[in-house]
């Protein structure tokens, strides 16, 4: 009787000394999934605002293209009700209300810090996944200013390519 006492006790030690590990390999795999459904649901928007010449005031419209851009409306992992916070190519008014303006990206909700750092940040919240990389219409390196690109429509912002990319990379000036 008294060892299986001891060996409940030993295994209880066991597992609460694991809780963490698992805790925080489910917001690895999670932070990992909103990664994937971000990135897949800004280029949803950059493929929208390609056809259509605008982009869309909720994520319906991008679900209602055909042929289909967006395999499913993706929800948010690291929140409870899978929420988005929606970045909009306008600013929202002083009630914070985004509904009817034009969504350029999403981000989570979620205020947690993250185990990965995406784009040098490290709160889940600030991890934006945006159609327009460059939303204050900064010059990039090759001195292109947002919609300056061309084969885009008129009054649609360019994409700036990834970093990573070879063609991110600065061209210098001909001397």
């Amino acid at each position: 009787m008294a060892l299986a006492l001891a060996m409940a006790v030993v295994m209880g030690l066991m597992l609460m000394k694991m809780a963490p590990a698992v805790g925080a390999q489910v917001q690895r795999e999670n932070e990992s999934e909103l990664i994937f459904r971000g990135e897949a649901l800004a280029a949803a928007l950059r493929i929208y605002a390609a056809r259509t010449g605008r982009y869309p005031t909720n994520l319906e419209e991008v679900m209602k293209i055909r042929p289909r851009i967006l395999r499913q409306k993706y929800k948010d992992p690291m929140t409870p009700e899978g929420e988005w916070d929606f970045i909009t190519q306008v600013q929202p008014g002083t009630s914070g209300n985004t509904e009817g303006l034009p969504i350029v990206g999403v981000r989570s909700k979620s205020l947690a810090n993250g185990i990965h750092i995406y784009q040098d940040k490290e709160l889940v919240h600030d991890w934006q996944f945006s159609a327009v990389q460059n939303l204050l219409g900064v010059p990039d390196a090759v001195g292109n200013a947002l919609g300056n690109l061309p084969g885009l429509p008129p009054g649609l912002p360019a994409v700036l390519p990834k970093a990573g990319n070879p063609a991110s990379t600065p061209v210098p000036p001909k001397e």
